[in-house]
């Protein structure tokens, strides 16, 4: 039995913290400064409260990583600033060139690394969600999870291939949603969107009412999704492929930041709203 922590038992973090804690190992996390909501979710699932961060970092044996992309380098940074020594999985959406430099960090600092890289929704059914794995250390992470629902699978290679994946998976299976959000936005303030809607439905598409439901729905993600698009930007950009259509997607989903708390579905006039305003 391994003690883990994770950080932070959120809408997907709670689900990969739970196979660990199917797999039979002690999962504990830190309630100082998280939300009723995220104590509720531990406490549902039987992590351990440790308190502090310090004192996760004191106990834990690995640290599970699950937060959004932009936070995830200064976690790693904060983990090691307070003494952590053992096994960081970074299962984070970024670039990776910043799962390299991540893991360039820990090395320095004596701790192991393994690059990690979740694609699917929160993992409480089989066979719907996978955790890549990369790099010296990940057959170690793969013990961590064996009893399921969340699946792993090892990449051969070094730290990055995980990250990698789950950036081009990602680029098309979030930025296509971002660019159906923009085009909307377009045909609705063009005048023209009842007649795209028309000529989707003549070809067969089923994007005339599909469109505007999954542009909708994904507005309570979207202020996460912003960052996760620049990390997609970056790592094209490294590929040498241009990274711009993503970066402009990342607009798309800054401007929908607002519909993070919104407690219900927003309507498509208001998505559309929020989109035309500028970006701050």
């Amino acid at each position: 039995m391994t003690t883990i922590g994770i950080l932070h038992p959120g809408a997907m973090g709670i689900s990969v913290a739970a196979t660990a804690k199917n797999s039979g190992h002690d999962v504990i996390w830190a309630s100082a400064g998280r939300s009723g909501a995220t104590a509720a979710r531990a406490a549902e699932h039987g992590l351990r409260d440790v308190g502090t961060l310090a004192a996760l970092c004191a106990e834990a044996e690995a640290i599970l990583s699950v937060c959004p992309p932009h936070a995830a380098e200064a976690v790693a940074d904060e983990v090691l600033g307070l003494g952590f020594r053992g096994l960081l999985l970074d299962a984070n959406a970024i670039a990776p060139q910043r799962a390299r430099q991540i893991g360039d960090k820990v090395a320095a600092a004596n701790g192991r690394f393994v690059d990690g890289g979740i694609i699917g929704g929160p993992a409480w059914k089989p066979g719907t969600t996978w955790l890549y794995l990369s790099g010296e250390e990940a057959e170690t992470a793969v013990s961590f999870f064996t009893a399921g629902p969340l699946e792993t699978e090892v990449l051969a290679g070094d730290i990055g291939q995980a990250s990698a994946l789950k950036m081009c998976f990602a680029a098309y299976s979030k930025g296509t949603t971002a660019l159906l959000a923009g085009i909307l936005a377009a045909a609705d303030t063009l005048g023209v969107w009842p007649a795209l809607q028309t000529q989707w439905r003549r070809y067969g598409s089923d994007m005339a009412d599909g469109a505007p439901q999954d542009v909708r729905r994904v507005t309570a993600k979207a202020w996460r999704f912003a960052g996760e698009m620049e990390e997609i930007a970056a790592t094209l950009a490294a590929a040498g492929v241009p990274g711009e259509f993503h970066a402009a997607a990342a607009e798309i989903y800054g401007r929908l930041a607002s519909f993070k708390d919104a407690p219900a579905v927003p309507e498509l006039a208001d998505v559309l709203a929020a989109l035309r305003a500028p970006h701050e």
